[in-house]
Parts: C-alpha cells; structure tokens; sequence
C-alpha cells in the first residue's frame, strides 16, 4: 500500500501523532463520523466525533480473494451509536471506511479499509460489529437460474419497471399496527391482493426508512389490511405514513397483463416440467413427435 507522501515523511520521522478515523454511512444516507483521538477531527466534509468510544481490533488484510475483517468495538451513545438504530436494523450492511491520520495535519492520511458492517453483538451498553471486506461480495455465488418463474426483482436493472408510474405504489396513513398486522384506507382503485408480495416503505416516525416484505393485503370495508412476513423492527404507530408498491409473483401473466412488462420478463415459461422426465413411451412405436392416426 502506497501511503501519502506527507504521512510517509511524517511516519519517519520518528516522533508520529497518529489517529484512526471512521466513516459510517447507512443505507438511508446518514453519515456518521468517529475517532479515536481525544479530540474531534475533520476531513472531507465529515466530522469524526472524538467523544463516542469507537475503536477497532487490527485490520486482517491480504491478497486473493479472503474476506479482510475486523472488528469495531464502541459504546452505545444516544449523541452517535443508539441501541434502537442498531435493533431497528439501521446499521446492518452500512458502508464503513477507515483512515490513518494525522491529527496535527489531517491532510497526511491514508485510507486503510473500506467495507460494509456484517454481524452486530451487543452486551450492556457496548457493541462489537463484524468488519467485512470488500472481496467478500466476490464470494457470492452468482450465475442464473433456468426456471419458469421471473428471476428478476421488481423494479430493478433486470425487471426495468418503473414503480412510480401511476397504479403502482401509492401512499397513505397507518390506522391501526398489530406486530406484522397493519391497517390502512381502504385504498379505492387498487383491488384486494394488488400489493401482496410487495413492498412498505415507512416515510416518517420512529421506523421511518425501515421497509418489509408483504405477505398478504386484503380489502375489508373501509379500510385495507396488510400483514408483513415480519414485523419492522422499530416501533410503527397510528399517524405515521407508508408508502407500499405493487407485488410480483413471478409469473408470465403477472407480467404481462399487470405490469405490461413482457419484454422484460426474465423467466423460461416453456422449459419442461416434471411431468416430463416421466412421460412414458409411446405405446404405438411412433417416435416422430408427428400426429397419430
């Protein structure tokens, strides 16, 4: 790693004024900032708290394809690090960079490690979470699934639908919250199972930017009842709005007639079914695949 003219003079010098300084940024764009110098620092337009307790076991880094890991530990701090953000799953798979630094001249550092927050651990008032590396994502398997069903998400690069064309997601204000049971309006225009396997989207309150999956949406009356495959994990009450878009169950008539999305459609609909590997012979002789007569 080729360090910064300035902090190589500086580390040969002899006599160092070194800090570590961490990046944090979640999935919901908010960017928090720490150090583990005794006072707070700045660089790049963030500011690195001194004040939060943060610090981080020896960065593991190689060659190849290992995951680099490492560990940050800190206090949990209503000012920085909250422990309702970490239950509410605010910091799962958050953007983390760290950097050496002079904290005399802050201009002299090095990026040292760039990655995403794995496992969380929490005990007391404290929190250790598990540092993955940037090779990790190379140990994914990927590739494609041949199958009748839409390997795509809905909406994404694959599917190419625009969701915030009209009928697709729509807006509207909690009436009622019962774990993974919530109550809405009751939604006019948009028939009863419209939204089944898709998306809420909390835009406000305490569990704004936190989303999950639907498993079933009905219609009753004056109001529309969705239940979640989970409940979120922050606290979602009457007032508070959402935002849900329409879901996908895969399939090519889903596609086609609900989301006029056909050329997109990433599915095999004619690839054989079971039924196939177990057709038995032709009993009159005749293996053309020509009409019998």
């Amino acid at each position: 790693m080729a360090f910064h003219q300035g902090l190589s003079e500086h580390l040969a010098s002899g006599a160092t004024q070194l800090a570590h300084a961490w990046a944090i940024t979640r999935g919901d764009g908010v960017m928090l900032g720490f150090t583990d110098h005794d006072r707070d620092l700045a660089f790049e337009g963030i500011t690195f708290r001194a004040d939060t307790g943060l610090s981080a076991l020896a960065l593991q880094q190689g060659v190849g394809l290992a995951v680099d890991n490492s560990e940050a530990i800190g206090a949990l701090s209503d000012a920085a690090l909250r422990e309702a953000d970490i239950d509410a799953g605010r910091f799962d798979g958050a953007e983390v960079r760290c950097w050496i630094v002079n904290w005399g001249q802050v201009e002299q550092r090095q990026l040292l490690f760039r990655g995403t927050i794995g496992e969380i651990r929490r005990a007391g008032g404290a929190f250790t979470a598990e540092l993955r590396g940037l090779a990790e994502v190379l140990n994914r398997p990927m590739g494609r699934v041949y199958q009748k069903p839409c390997g795509a998400v809905l909406g994404d690069r694959a599917c190419g639908l625009d969701l915030s064309l009209p009928g697709y997601a729509a807006e509207a204000e909690v009436l009622a919250v019962a774990e993974a049971r919530v109550i809405l309006p009751a939604l006019p225009g948009y028939e009863p199972g419209w939204f089944a396997r898709g998306r809420l989207l909390v835009l406000d309150g305490a569990a704004a930017g936190l989303s999950a999956p639907i498993k079933r949406d009905e219609g009753a009356g004056d109001h529309r009842q969705l239940d979640l495959w989970q409940a979120l994990r922050a606290t979602l009450v009457p007032g508070d709005r959402v935002r849900i878009t329409a879901g996908c169950d895969k399939r090519l008539e889903t596609c086609r007639y609900k989301f006029n999305n056909l050329l997109n459609f990433q599915g095999f609909p004619d690839i054989p079914g079971e039924d196939w590997l177990v057709a038995q012979p032709a009993a009159t002789g005749q293996t053309t695949g020509g009409s019998r007569r």
